[in-house]
């Protein structure tokens, strides 16, 4: 019964994961195509994502968002006492 249900779980878990990858891309090639996009240059960092958490050598510096191209500042927020890029 228990081998059942946990045959049943992977097979649900394999199918999401195969409906949220997009068409022709592996789950690990999109995520390393992702991270080779985020890099430090020089004083500041290219590919940054909006509101994401940033790298404790990011802290206090400026990046560039991968899509818009806007200029982001890696900030601390005292709610969840953590550091996200934040518009500048």
């Amino acid at each position: 019964m228990l081998r059942r249900v946990l045959v049943a779980g992977a097979l649900v878990a394999s199918a999401l994961v195969a409906l949220a990858a997009p068409a022709g891309a592996t789950a690990v090639g999109s995520a390393s195509a992702a991270a080779s996009c985020y890099k430090r240059v020089g004083n500041h960092w290219n590919c940054i994502t909006p509101g994401a958490y940033c790298p404790a050598t990011a802290h206090g510096k400026y990046g560039y968002a991968k899509v818009t191209s806007k200029r982001y500042r890696c900030s601390y927020y005292t709610s969840d006492r953590r550091w996200h890029w934040k518009r500048a």
